[in-house]
């Protein structure tokens, strides 16, 4: 990943100067990567900057395409936070790609399943509806709560599964899940 950019930095892209302009004094960086623009948002500022983008005549990022979630815990470079949660977003007029990306930093252990107050975001679900279940999935496997979603449970695993799988403190082989799985074969079905 390329090192953290100024908005005003000469990356050349459409959206990035409008954000720049709307939203002054909110702290804002980009990177470019092979051609791929990244805006990093901070997680407060992140629900007005969609709507901003969604809405701006000059954005019009009428589509999102994704949300997900990355883990950068033992990254070999320094990260602003140990979570971000992605948003890939297009613009159908203009056949444009922006990722927006805010950092979350937990604020108490990530092995259990207690919610932290640090892993909350707002909800792009009234933005885009189709962010619903993909927000699930993040919340899911990542244990990131949003706020003002419209029915965050998990959407993979059982309601009671002990953990979020997707965080790299989660062990490879699972915490004895698999094992108490009552078998069914074909006559118990």
């Amino acid at each position: 990943m390329a090192a953290p950019t100024d908005a005003t930095a000469p990356i050349d892209h459409p959206a990035l100067a409008r954000v720049k302009e709307a939203f002054r004094d909110r702290r804002l960086r980009a990177t470019q990567f092979r051609g791929q623009v990244t805006l990093i948002v901070e997680p407060a500022d992140l629900h007005p900057i969609m709507q901003f983008l969604r809405d701006d005549a000059a954005c019009t990022y009428n589509f999102l395409s994704d949300v997900t979630a990355v883990d950068y815990l033992h990254y070999p470079q320094e990260m602003p936070g140990r979570f971000a949660v992605v948003y890939n977003l297009l613009s159908h007029d203009r056949d444009d790609r922006l990722i927006v990306k805010t950092f979350l930093d937990p604020s108490i252990p990530t092995d259990g399943t207690e919610a932290d107050p640090a892993l909350f975001v707002d909800s792009v679900t009234d933005i885009w509806p189709g962010a619903e279940w993909t927000e699930r999935e993040v919340f899911d496997m990542f244990g990131i709560r949003f706020r003002n979603h419209p029915d965050l449970r998990r959407i993979l695993t059982w309601e009671d599964y002990p953990a979020h799988p997707l965080r790299k403190d989660y062990p490879l082989r699972g915490r004895g899940e698999r094992e108490s799985y009552r078998v069914l074969d074909r006559t118990s079905s």
